[in-house]
C-alpha cells in the first residue's frame, strides 16, 4: 500500500484515518471468515479471505483491499464489533 495514499485516505463513514491492518490481526479476521462468522456492513456473509485490509484509526471498521485498490464502500466494510 502506498504510504502517501494512506495519508490522504479516510473512512467514508467516520472520516477517520486508515492504516494497513497488521498481519496477526488480519490472520484472526481470516480465521473468523473461514469459520463463517463475519458479515459485511450490508449483512452479506464475507466468504473470501482478505489478502490485505485497511483499518480505521479508531479500530472500528475494516475495508478490504482488492488487487492493491482499497474498497472504501460502506456496504463492503466489516465492523470490528463482531470480534467482541
Amino acid at each position: 500500500m502506498n504510504k502517501h495514499l494512506l495519508t490522504i485516505l479516510r473512512c467514508p463513514v467516520s472520516h477517520k484515518g486508515l492504516a494497513v491492518m497488521a498481519k496477526d490481526k488480519l490472520a484472526a479476521v481470516n480465521a473468523a471468515i473461514e469459520a463463517g462468522n463475519i458479515t459485511a456492513h450490508d449483512g452479506s456473509k464475507v466468504l473470501e479471505p482478505l489478502h490485505e485490509a485497511l483499518v480505521t484509526d479508531d479500530g472500528k471498521r475494516i475495508y478490504p483491499v482488492a488487487d492493491g485498490i482499497p474498497v472504501l464502500l460502506e456496504d463492503e466494510s466489516i465492523g470490528l464489533e463482531q470480534f467482541d
